[in-house]
């Protein structure tokens, strides 16, 4: 049943690189590292109930599930970790990357957890603040500011992060009129270079992200900068993200800590007071171990830069990824199952709608598989080697391909694992499949598990009037020169 849940509940790096394909084939083992176990046990249960409750049958084929004690766990973690390091009394924000999964139910049951909101849209900042995340746990971080997302951050007092010099000279022009509670900083790209994936990274040479510190004259400019604005008391910068390893990670950290120290020195004071680090912890997409771990990466920051932790700066984090991946699951019912070229296929109703990077970016993305049966219990048996195929009207719509597996058949449910960011949440409505529904689940008093609904499944009339339904006349209309209707 669905509802409002309460109460509280209790490889590599990065995952990639040579034999992942082998290593996630074998990731459906319920052993795993810290949690890992738990945690699978914790789905399985999830997995058979939300058949048995009807959530998940030939009705309804395609559901996200999401994990509220792990969530909770995991945030948990993140804050222990960095106290675990930090001098007593320094000032900690843990802002959730809410584009990683941008659902205000989610954001309401972290901030319960202490985790405050990072955000790159006018709609990021709506969710947020409709979830109840206040301004001064709520962070603004985007590249292209407009004047008026500009001018509604310092009315609300807001942090800032500003990307460049001409976004500054907004802030300028926007000041001279008035004052802010907002704490206002630069991002800067420490340009310490680039991870596995191109695309993600943002510390390279000449990523679009903050000013460029090594480039001629910027350091300059950026310690300039602050000495001519007195209200500039923070720092930014963000390296991580999936294919970043950790030891990257702490040199854009250090260079930032570096640069902070220099504008004081040269200021006099302690100008600059805090240090937003942003996030990006990759997350293992190989097995069910969590690794590395936001402890793991708390100790080698302090390794690399002891001068974080001392007192002197607060800190802010901006961690997406890492605090929701392994707690989300998305369940597809098995339509057909055939067999092309002599290997089987299995055909669902996940693809490239929900897993859009995994279908285009195979390799850079590769996702486990669980098989269940009918009635929701894991599947046992020899791995088969077999494609896991979605919906979508093309031919590379393959969650996987030449994956072993117990052989999935007709009415068979496929689990696709670690989900719960960048997945079901960013919708990529591609043969105008429906968005699915989301429901968060709990242990309930009875030993059984209670559902909440997190989003609604979108209906096909939802998509009729995202897709202009109300105006289907609008190119036709009687007097063909008059404009727009």
């Amino acid at each position: 049943m669905c509802g409002r849940l309460g109460g509280r509940g209790s490889g590599d790096a990065e995952g990639h690189g040579d034999g992942t394909e082998k290593r996630v084939s074998e990731g459906t083992d319920r052993i795993g590292g810290p949690g890992g176990g738990e945690r699978a046990a914790r789905r399985d249960r999830a997995v058979r109930a939300a058949v048995e409750q009807g959530l998940l049958g030939p009705g309804a084929p395609l559901v996200a599930l999401l994990d509220v004690t792990g969530i909770r766990e995991s945030a948990a973690a993140l804050r222990s970790a960095f106290a675990a390091v930090t001098a007593p009394g320094t000032p900690v924000l843990h802002a959730f990357a809410v584009k990683a999964t941008p659902l205000v139910p989610v954001l309401r049951l972290l901030h319960e957890e202490g985790i405050g909101a990072e955000v790159a849209s006018p709609g990021e900042l709506a969710l947020a603040r409709t979830a109840g995340v206040p301004a001064a746990r709520t962070v603004l971080d985007s590249p292209a500011k407009t004047p008026e997302e500009l001018r509604e951050a310092l009315a609300l007092g807001i942090a800032v992060n500003v990307d460049n010099p001409q976004e500054l000279a907004r802030l300028d022009a926007l000041l001279a009129s008035g004052r802010t509670a907002s704490p206002i900083g630069i991002r800067v790209n420490p340009q310490v270079g680039g991870g596995a994936i191109e695309a993600l990274s943002t510390a390279t040479a000449t990523s679009k992200f903050g000013v460029a510190l090594r480039d001629e004259g910027a350091r300059e400019w950026v310690v300039r900068a602050y000495l001519d604005r007195p209200w500039l008391t923070r720092l930014h910068t963000h390296t991580g993200s999936q294919g970043v390893p950790l030891t990257l990670m702490a040199q854009g950290v250090a260079a930032a800590h570096a640069l902070a120290e220099e504008i004081n020195e040269r200021a006099g004071r302690r100008q600059v007071d805090t240090l937003d680090i942003g996030g990006g912890l990759p997350v293992n997409f190989a097995s069910e171990e969590t690794a590395p771990t936001h402890a793991e990466y708390a100790r080698v920051l302090r390794e690399a830069v002891p001068g974080l932790f001392d007192g002197r700066y607060g800190l802010v984090t901006e961690f997406g990824r890492s605090l929701l991946a392994e707690h989300g699951t998305m369940l597809a019912r098995v339509e057909y199952a055939k067999s092309a070229g002599g290997r089987p296929v299995a055909v669902t109703h996940a693809g490239v709608q929900v897993a859009t990077r995994t279908v285009y970016a195979p390799e850079a993305w590769p996702l486990r598989i669980a098989a269940y049966d009918a009635g929701g219990r894991p599947k046992a048996g020899p791995g088969v080697v077999q494609d896991v195929a979605g919906p979508a009207c093309f031919a590379g719509d393959l969650l996987a391909t030449g994956r072993a597996l117990p052989l999935l058949e007709q009415g068979d449910y496929a689990a696709v694992l670690d989900t719960g960011a960048y997945y079901f949440a960013h919708h990529y409505a591609y043969n105008s499949l429906a968005r699915p529904a989301v429901h968060g689940f709990l242990p309930d008093d009875g030993g059984g598990i209670a559902f909440a609904t997190v989003r609604e499944a979108q209906s096909v009339a939802d998509i009729v009037a995202e897709s202009g339904g109300a105006r289907a006349d609008a190119l036709v209309g009687r007097d063909r020169g008059a404009g727009r209707a």
